[in-house]
């Protein structure tokens, strides 16, 4: 019975020791932090749901770490050092990552050796461009053009583009009190559109929204927008 209770006692301090060990482990510390740009100037993107992948090649059990891309096209994460692949899903973002001669493909390869900045060049299907951005009683005015960037067999189609304004700073397609919109058949110019949208009765009241101008395109997922404009009225 004695040897019964020392062998418990043993196990359950082995089961603790361990856990003990496990808990302790060290916690990623690396900060890998950049922007995607295009031609030096950050991208304007969707708020919340553009993401890249990193993969840590070695593992046995190999899981990606997707890293979000804020509206700004600025980027963040905690990684153990290591030799990453970072990869784009290119039907979900308006924009396409150069070739890479190292990997022969668009995967990056990122060395994390201690906090590192990088930041990506992409490249846009399209900007919008000389976008303005009024108001008029309760009325929200954008006057802008957009302009085609990539003109290969890997170009896009524009399917709508649409101002969307905001009570809060975070703009896009699916954060929004308003929006109007142009189906891309439908634009006579590209260097001269103009969408229009009433502001809505908010609760509570304020006195100004915030906007910005989105261009989806034809089989991608998220859109490419305008810098966001504050709003008074």
């Amino acid at each position: 019975m004695k040897m019964i209770r020392i062998y418990s006692v043993l196990s359950i301090a082995v089961l603790i020791l361990g856990s003990c060990a496990f808990d302790n482990y060290d916690a990623p510390e690396s900060k890998l932090e950049g922007q995607l740009v295009y031609q030096g100037t950050p991208l304007n993107l969707d708020a919340r749901n553009v993401y890249m992948e990193l993969w840590e090649p070695g593992w046995e059990k190999k899981n990606k770490i997707d890293v979000h891309v804020n509206q700004n096209g600025a980027f963040s994460a905690l990684l153990f050092n290591g030799d990453y692949k970072l990869f784009i899903r290119r039907n979900s973002v308006p924009f396409m990552a150069p070739h890479n001669d190292q990997t022969n493909s668009d995967t990056i390869l990122v060395e994390i050796r201690g906090n590192k900045k990088v930041d990506i060049d992409v490249i846009p299907y399209y900007l919008v461009k000389n976008a303005s951005i009024t108001n008029s009683e309760n009325t929200v005015n954008a006057t802008f053009g957009i302009e085609k960037v990539i003109t290969d067999a890997n170009q896009k189609d524009v399917e709508r583009v649409t101002l969307y304004i905001n009570k809060g700073n975070l703009v896009s397609a699916d954060m929004k009190i308003g929006e109007a919109s142009l189906n891309g058949g439908d634009i006579a110019d590209p260097n001269a559109i103009l969408l229009t949208t009433q502001i809505p009765d908010m609760t509570p009241a304020q006195s100004y929204v915030y906007a910005r101008v989105g261009i989806k395109l034809a089989g991608v997922d998220y859109l490419i927008y305008s810098e966001i404009q504050k709003i008074d009225f």
